[in-house]
């Protein structure tokens, strides 16, 4: 296994009834390879799969990501720490035989589904000399140019589904497309992208970055521009091909966020935990990756109270121009903070003493919750998880993101009570929190391939993943369990 967000594009322009009429004929005539219909029945797909010699199905997953310490302090040069979390978004690729000639998009969870023919997308444009990019560059911006030759293609994405679901659907379609045909050729194979997460979408987790991370290590695969992964592969190769997904994720997120931080999909890419600055905007943030970061039990609460960073972040600016010496002490106590928990976590300490260096640990979470408390970004919904788990006495709450809603992160002490951990997870329950235990500071992205469980089935070599299976899993426990 390797282990190691501009307001949206004007893609999703508002579409005239001419226009949705002409989208829905095109999109009938591309019917996706495996849709269960008598001019194409799944019959004859499999039996052609097995007749050509295609490269076996294969997975790829990365993590989403929380901000441990520094929320809003780093949007003011400050330091934050952000560290993976084992909660992740699925990608299964599944080459067709070159006859179909189609790409298709099969994002189950948020219920986008589009197919392109490969030979009509732009491919002009993208190959010009001037415009060719290749899978060692390092991109940091989006050619208008580019962008403006995928209109066509993006405007067709769900353009019968409400605006809201649409945007999201072709923010999506134009990231992986964007990459597809920065990396990919007019001879690339025919595939269907069938992706599957575990991660909540808009609560502030860096979903959006895990998918791109997905996206690009799967097309880097394909164009063979990642050796392995193998399990002698050595440790500075595994970081060069880590660095090449993160740069092209990095990409991706360009194209849903228009100006990301680079952070998020830093931290689903290589995994574990990365402390980052951002002094100056003009300028790429200042990101330092912890690989010893410790793995600690997680406990991850969604408020289902929604948020707004921009109004939060305004919050803070607003206090800082009111009070400015206050904040700017209440900033600077933040940063000494993550730089606190920053040491602790780069020493031994977390070895030699793990019960003393987590209570610590967990001290340094309770100060940093009460100074964004201070700074006026939490909820009522907040506290309220803050308050049963501090009544639990099982572990150390703090808000993460933005606040003013979306989650909060409890870290577990190494003896909570069990019965306390099940009295509190149904009073969670109870007043309508989502809930996940989870762990923190697990790995980054990963490869199967092929898509094969080695779970002793009578199947040769184990159980494939097959579309099938991956498309019926029930919920989050039903993706993992793949």
């Amino acid at each position: 296994m390797i282990k190691k967000s501009l307001q949206s594009l004007p893609l999703a322009s508002t579409l005239t009834e001419e226009k949705r009429i002409q989208c829905r004929k095109q999109q009938n005539a591309i019917r996706p390879p495996f849709s269960n219909t008598p001019q194409q029945p799944v019959l004859s797909i499999m039996v052609r799969k097995t007749e050509s010699p295609l490269a076996p199905p294969f997975m790829v997953s990365a993590p989403g990501k929380v901000i441990v310490f520094g929320e809003h302090a780093v949007v003011h040069g400050k330091a934050a720490l952000a560290a993976a979390i084992s909660l992740r978004s699925y990608l299964l690729v599944t080459t067709l035989s070159k006859s179909h000639r189609t790409l298709t998009l099969n994002f189950r969870d948020i219920g986008l589904d589009h197919t392109w023919h490969i030979d009509s997308l732009p491919w002009a444009v993208f190959q010009q000399p001037s415009k060719k990019k290749f899978y060692y560059d390092l991109v940091n911006s989006l050619d208008l140019e580019l962008l403006e030759a995928m209109k066509p293609h993006i405007a067709t994405v769900s353009c019968d589904e409400p605006a809201e679901l649409r945007k999201i659907h072709q923010n999506s379609a134009t990231a992986f497309l964007y990459l597809f045909l920065s990396l990919g050729s007019p001879q690339f194979p025919p595939a269907i992208y069938t992706l599957r997460s575990t991660i909540p979408t808009g609560a502030g987790l860096g979903s959006s970055a895990s998918v791109c991370v997905c996206i690009s290590a799967a097309l880097l695969l394909q164009v063979r521009a990642l050796a392995g992964p193998h399990p002698d592969q050595p440790g500075d190769e595994a970081e060069t091909q880590i660095e090449r997904i993160n740069r092209w994720a990095f990409v991706g997120e360009l194209c849903i966020h228009g100006n990301p931080s680079g952070v998020d999909n830093t931290v689903s890419s290589g995994g574990k935990a990365v402390v980052f600055r951002r002094g100056d905007y003009s300028k790429p943030p200042t990101v330092t990756t912890l690989p010893t970061f410790p793995e600690l039990p997680l406990l991850l609460v969604n408020t289902r109270q929604p948020r707004s960073t921009f109004v939060e972040v305004a919050k803070v600016g607003n206090l800082k121009k009111t009070h400015p010496t206050v904040t700017d002490a209440m900033l600077d106590t933040i940063d000494q903070v993550t730089l606190s928990a920053h040491k602790l976590v780069s020493s031994p300490e977390f070895s030699r003493d793990p019960d003393s260096a987590l209570a610590y640990f967990g001290d340094l979470i309770r100060i940093n919750h009460g100074l964004l408390v201070s700074l006026g970004v939490s909820h009522p919904r907040l506290e309220r998880i803050r308050e049963l788990v501090d009544y639990a006495d099982i572990g150390w709450t703090k808000l993460t993101g933005a606040g003013g809603g979306g989650c909060a992160i409890t870290i577990l002490r190494s003896d909570a009570e069990e019965e306390k951990l099940h009295e509190l997870m149904a009073k969670l329950d109870e007043e309508n929190f989502e809930r996940y235990e989870i762990v923190l500071g697990g790995d980054g992205v990963g490869v199967l391939w092929p898509a094969v469980l080695h779970n002793g089935s009578e199947e040769e070599g184990g159980e494939e993943i097959d579309q099938q299976k991956f498309e019926n899993a029930i919920d989050n426990d039903g993706i993992e369990q793949l």
